[in-house]
């Protein structure tokens, strides 16, 4: 989308930039550095700690949900807020994907499984087309499952648990990979449609 488009009746151009969503954009990757400081405390091994950085986690993925309703529902779709709000998205699940596998806590393979689609299918979006595939509910829950997973891998629960913490985060793995490849095909079919 262009500067110029239109959101609830109102030009982006025109949506001031200092707004509520867009603060709450901001906040939420302010909080990255203290989710990832809170986290490594002690080595990652005091519960209390791990507690603060999970809070400090649930939070921030609050405010992605309250910013991107307040934006559509008030009108504050911005230029920055389309840019800003993705990269905030991706650096925390990324904060949270990195840290578990530096202390050994996530297989690297499924951080690097999971930054690769988020990554690139935010750089698609942001540079590389010109229309809109529509969010799905595949892409929904699979946000739903990564944070989740993130959140209970964060927290200092019992190992009883940790079976049901491996089934979340391999739900989300294969929801990341299935709505990855399904973005790109509906990508493709726009750009014929486009042609």
């Amino acid at each position: 989308m262009t500067a110029s488009t239109r959101e609830n009746g109102r030009r982006t151009d025109e949506v001031p930039v200092l707004n509520i969503a867009n603060v709450l954009t901001v906040v939420r990757i302010l909080l990255v550095p203290v989710f990832v400081v809170l986290f490594f405390v002690a080595g990652a091994q005091d519960p209390w700690w791990r507690v603060g950085a999970f809070v400090v986690f649930a939070v921030a993925m609050f405010t992605d949900y309250v910013d991107g309703h307040l934006a559509r529902k008030l009108g504050l779709v911005t230029d920055f807020g389309k840019i800003a709000d993705p990269i905030a998205d991706k650096a925390l699940i990324a904060a949270a994907l990195i840290s578990l596998s530096l202390v050994d806590e996530l297989f690297w393979w499924v951080t690097v499984v999971i930054l690769v689609r988020e990554i690139g299918i935010t750089l698609w979006r942001l540079f590389g087309v010109d229309y809109v595939v529509a969010a799905s509910r595949g892409g929904k829950l699979k946000t739903v499952t990564q944070t989740v997973g993130m959140g209970m891998l964060i927290l200092p629960l019992p190992h009883w648990v940790w079976p049901v913490e491996w089934i979340v985060v391999g739900a989300a793995v294969v929801l990341t990979v299935f709505t990855g490849i399904d973005y790109l095909v509906k990508a493709r079919r726009a750009a014929r449609t486009a042609d």
